[in-house]
């Protein structure tokens, strides 16, 4: 199985270390793993901010540089679902484009729903020494329906305990532009999920976007929680943290 890893913006030029987790759970599932190297973006900034002519034109690129492969994968609901969704939406009237959108749409994942339910995985390599909270991300849960898919594998981690927190399913305050437009919204919504967090007595609020995680790290560390640590899912199930390298174990650390 030829596996195309989407890596995402954020996570290429702020947190490398959730591709190198990712590639490494992929890898260990047995999945023959490709990184196209001319990758960028998804076009979901563009799309969102109403540049649709930009979106359109990513939208075209990745699917050149992502075609041939058995599945594409991405660490992040947000970019997964823009692929999946947006994609056949923007190209649907250009007849050479819309069946190649829509055969692009069908085979792109978000990670964790592709590791449950289509590698059926049910190891996961990581160990963690603690408690952690789930964050879900708006795009993952209502475009994709991601949330069973990530408790059920932080499950198989070793040592893991998982303290649900009040309003896991409410938005973090980032939403991209949202977060710029409507700052004082937006710094009140993260402080309540900041709150959350810090309720639930988890050592690390964990999710699966790290424009989200980044986010309310943001929070966090300005309301004076140096303590909580903010890791991204792959990373907790690859036991990758920091500069890719597999030494993920403390709760506390």
């Amino acid at each position: 199985m030829r596996v195309a890893l989407f890596v995402t913006c954020l996570v290429d030029l702020m947190r490398p270390s959730i591709g190198f987790a990712t590639a490494r759970l992929l890898e260990e599932a047995g999945c023959e793993l490709v990184v196209p190297e001319t990758q960028t973006c998804c076009g979901q900034p563009a799309y969102s901010s109403g540049d649709r002519a930009a979106a359109r034109q990513l939208a075209k690129k990745v699917i050149g540089e992502f075609a041939g492969f058995d599945y594409v994968v991405a660490p992040s609901g947000s970019c997964a679902e823009h692929i999946r969704n947006a994609y056949p939406l923007l190209l649907a009237d250009e007849a050479d484009w819309l069946p190649r959108a829509q055969e692009l749409a069908a085979r792109t994942f978000e990670l964790t729903d592709f590791l449950v339910n289509v590698l059926h995985v049910d190891k996961v390599p990581g160990r963690f020494a603690g408690s952690v909270t789930y964050h879900d991300s708006c795009s993952g849960l209502r475009g994709m329906g991601i949330r069973e898919q990530p408790r059920a594998l932080l499950a198989q981690v070793p040592g893991l305990e998982l303290r649900e927190m009040a309003g896991a399913e409410e938005c973090c305050g980032f939403g991209g532009a949202f977060s710029v437009k409507f700052g004082e919204l937006s710094a009140a919504i993260a402080a309540r999920k900041s709150g959350n967090v810090r309720a639930s007595g988890a050592d690390a609020v964990v999710g699966g976007d790290l424009g989200c995680l980044l986010n309310i790290e943001g929070r966090l560390r300005r309301e004076g929680d140096l303590k909580t640590r903010v890791l991204h899912v792959a990373e907790v199930l690859a036991g990758v943290d920091g500069d890719g390298e597999a030494k993920l174990a403390g709760g506390a650390n």
